[in-house]
C-alpha cells in the first residue's frame, strides 16, 4: 500500500516519494499526480549495462510474473496524446513528445511499468505511471512512486502474480 510517505510491503515499510502534484484523481497529462488506485506490474524495464556485480537477484524470479526487457539507447515512453502510441514504449527518435528511458541518471536503471491508463490508453489522461529509483530521497516524481534501488529490487525480489500496487490518497 503507497501512501504519502511511505509503502508498505510484506510487512515492511519503505520510505518512497511521489508526484509532485500529491496522490488523488488524476486529472490530465502532466498534473503531477500519483493515481490512487489498484494497480498491477506489467513489464519491467531494466538497463542492462549498469547492473551491479552480481546481477539482478530477483531477474529469474519476475520473468515469471510480468514480462522482463532491457532498455535500449532508443527507447522512450509516449507521453503525448496526440500520438496514436500515447502511453506506450517507442524508439527513438520519435516525432511526438516521449521521455527517454535511457538516462544519464540512475533513476531508470529499473522501472516496473504499472497498468494505468493502458488497455487502451485514453489520451491525456496520464501517462508512464511507473516505480522506479528515486532522484533523492523523497524527491516528487512526475506522478510514479520512486523508491530507493535496494527497496525497490527487495519489493521486486518477492513480487508475485498476485500481488498489487495499492495508492491511497
Amino acid at each position: 500500500m503507497v501512501g504519502p510517505w511511505g509503502a508498505r510491503f510484506r510487512g515492511r515499510l519503505l520510505p518512497c516519494a511521489v508526484g509532485r502534484g500529491g496522490i488523488g484523481a488524476k486529472r490530465a497529462e502532466g498534473d503531477g499526480v500519483t493515481p490512487v488506485g489498484v494497480h498491477r506490474i506489467e513489464r519491467i524495464l531494466v538497463r542492462k549495462d549498469r547492473e551491479t556485480g552480481v546481477g539482478y537477484p530477483w531477474y529469474s524470479r519476475s520473468l515469471s510474473v510480468v514480462t522482463f526487457s532491457a532498455i535500449g539507447p532508443a527507447d522512450g515512453w509516449s507521453d503525448d496524446p496526440a500520438d496514436p502510441d500515447y502511453n506506450r514504449l517507442v524508439k527513438r527518435p520519435h516525432r511526438f513528445s516521449h521521455e527517454a528511458l535511457r538516462r544519464a541518471d540512475p533513476m531508470y536503471d529499473i522501472v516496473a511499468v504499472l497498468d494505468w491508463n493502458r488497455h487502451p490508453p485514453v489520451a491525456g489522461l496520464g501517462s508512464a505511471i511507473f516505480l522506479h529509483v528515486w532522484r533523492k530521497a523523497r524527491h516528487p516524481t512526475a506522478g510514479c512512486v520512486a523508491f530507493a534501488r535496494a527497496d525497490l529490487e527487495w519489493v521486486l525480489a518477492r513480487w508475485t502474480p498476485r500481488s498489487r500496487v495499492v495508492v491511497r490518497g
